[in-house]
């Protein structure tokens, strides 16, 4: 009983799991309708397991139409297919939710990358620009002409400080880039290690080309699990009913057995019965022909069948008799 009763709460539970996942991920196909859809949802659910235990206990019974058997079979089939459906939605979107944020971490990467190359750009040309003018005031002062180089220079003050300063500013914007690269880098890492089962798996089942198959294994890892899921629940609903009939037979036959070993001792007691009766009504007439003297060969058959001694019968009678006529045996 312990046994029935775990299978039956299994498939009890396994299928209840399996109408959560299946409701929500209907919920999402169907996001305009959610209540609608849970309410389907658990009806058919119910619906299902019963129609797979009714028919396996009804299959053999010839009052239910064929018709009848074969729709629901056909019925049973569909949902646990719907069901399914929704397990494959369900998980999908789950998987999606969680490797979604390293396609955005990428994609923000990328943009940080630009900006710190279009930052990088600004300084090499700042830089080339102060080169340049450094190397203008060198040629002043490769010529002697130190004074006219210093009025150049003091010219260029004012360009210097703002070259100056696009350097220093697009060095602390790229500071804060690469800081910003970093904190998803690592946030990217974590996510990564996270999903890297599936990712172990695409590359058991791909190889090298493992990372162009992600999103392909993660299907096939979802596939394998809806073909365990539902179906398990239904056919140990249905293994549930079987131990269940299995247990009532046996209890039947026992119950059977009793009742034929009873009615046997029954009727055993009755033969018994009736061979005292026989013996009492033989054993009076015996006794009732010795006081008269009447016995005849056929009686001392009788007696020898009984498995009695008539010699001995006798002699007990004759001292009884002999015990009378002394007045040992008074009355």
């Amino acid at each position: 009983m312990f046994t029935i009763l775990i299978t039956f709460l299994s498939a009890i539970s396994i299928s209840v799991i399996a109408a959560g996942y299946s409701i929500v991920g209907l919920s999402t196909l169907f996001a305009g309708a959610v209540v609608p859809i849970i309410a389907m949802g658990s009806a058919l659910e119910v619906g299902k397991l019963v129609a797979a235990s009714w028919l396996y206990n009804n299959w053999r019974n010839k009052l239910v139409p064929y018709t009848i058997k074969m729709y629901l079979t056909f019925a049973v089939v569909v949902l646990i297919f719907i069901t399914s459906m929704g397990i494959f939605g369900f998980l999908s979107k789950a998987h999606l939710d969680q490797v979604q944020p390293v396609s955005s971490n990428n994609i923000k990467i990328e943009l940080i990358d630009k900006q710190i190359t279009q930052q990088q750009i600004i300084i090499d040309r700042s830089q080339k620009t102060l080169d340049q003018l450094d190397k203008a005031l060198d040629k002043y002062i490769d010529m002697e002409y130190v004074t006219r180089g210093l009025k150049e220079r003091k010219k260029q003050e004012e360009e210097r400080t703002l070259l100056t300063t696009a350097i220093n500013e697009a060095s602390d914007k790229i500071s804060n880039l690469t800081l910003k690269k970093s904190e998803l880098a690592l946030e990217q890492d974590k996510i990564e290690a996270e999903v890297g089962p599936i990712k172990y798996i695409a590359e058991l089942i791909y190889g090298e080309n493992a990372k162009d198959h992600f999103d392909k294994a993660v299907r096939w890892v979802i596939i394998v699990l809806i073909f365990v899921f539902d179906p398990l629940a239904v056919l140990l609903l249905i293994a549930a009913n079987i131990s269940l009939r299995s247990r009532k037979l046996v209890k039947e036959e026992e119950k059977t057995k009793v009742e034929k070993d009873y009615q046997k001792e029954a009727t055993n007691a009755k033969v018994r019965a009736k061979r005292v009766r026989d013996r009492e009504k033989i054993y009076k007439d015996i006794l009732k022909k010795i006081g008269n003297g009447e016995l005849k060969t056929k009686d001392y058959d009788k007696m020898k069948k009984l498995g009695l001694n008539p010699d001995e019968i006798r002699i007990k009678l004759n001292q009884i008799m002999e015990m009378g006529e002394s007045g040992v045996i008074k009355k």
